[in-house]
């Protein structure tokens, strides 16, 4: 029986999406990419699913790209980071939000696919690193972009040029990941933080991730886009019914709050 090369496991409103190659310490090679961008996309079209966990089998969350597979020929390099750019889109770009759980470590390719994600669990004696100047190449799945994103653009200069190994406290204190917990508690953390996603409104939370990922980020252009979110929102039946209930709640608090004896002269 072949295995899958990306496991998805349905929980509510929950997908969690393990990387299934630990043999390889989950080293991606082109199956695992296509079927990841598959599994990304099935998750945004599905009404019922409210956010994604992306996680590693064994160990480690990601070594990185499968070296062994790495072409040489131009055109073949250029095909497979292609699918490469499908990928980063579908994590940046995806209308649903998308949790990290990194265990033991994301390097390379690893560690774009993390900072690609909205949030970031990582298990404290985690090891990151954008590794691929060792390599002799540069940074690709948008880990340009989504590296100055997370820590700013001279942080993200430093760490791409020196191939920078932090680990989990310091990639915690310049904002690269999210929380640290023990580790093997990752994929818990992560489930629990996305289950948070279940009661929120996906249009609002699709909205909020297309704005920080348009291609304009000046503030004319931010400005532009909140208000064209916002006035389509407002304009929804999802608005009217929470601003309803946000009301009944607000008179029933008032109705309730004892009175301050305080306040009696």
């Amino acid at each position: 029986m072949t295995t899958p090369p990306v496991l998805i496991d349905r929980a509510g409103t929950v997908w969690t999406l393990t990387l299934n190659r630990a043999h390889k310490r989950n080293a991606l090679d082109l199956p695992e990419r296509h079927a990841l961008i598959d599994a990304l996309h099935a998750a945004d079209a599905d009404a019922d699913c409210a956010a994604c966990v992306l996680t590693g089998a064994g160990p480690i969350f990601s070594a990185g790209g499968d070296i062994s597979a790495m072409p040489t020929d131009p055109d073949a390099a250029r095909a497979r980071l292609h699918v490469l750019t499908e990928l980063a889109c579908a994590l940046i770009k995806g209308s649903k939000p998308v949790i990290a759980a990194v265990e033991g470590g994301a390097f390379g390719l690893g560690l774009s696919l993390a900072a690609a994600c909205d949030y970031i669990v990582a298990s404290r004696d985690a090891r990151l690193a954008a590794s691929f100047g060792k390599l002799g190449l540069v940074a690709d799945t948008g880990l340009f972009w989504s590296l100055s994103q997370r820590v700013g653009p001279g942080r993200a200069k430093e760490l791409l040029l020196f191939a920078t190994e932090l680990s989990a406290t310091e990639a915690l204190a310049i904002g690269l990941v999210s929380e640290l917990v023990e580790p093997g508690a990752t994929l818990a953390r992560a489930r629990e933080r996305a289950q948070v996603f279940a009661d929120a409104s996906a249009a609002a939370l699709a909205a909020t991730k297309q704005i920080f990922a348009q291609p304009d980020q000046d503030i004319d252009a931010i400005l532009a886009a909140e208000t064209a979110a916002q006035v389509r929102l407002l304009s929804t039946e999802e608005f009217s019914r929470r601003q309803r209930a946000f009301l009944q709640r607000s008179k029933a608090q008032i109705m309730t709050t004892p009175e301050d004896p305080g306040s009696k002269r």
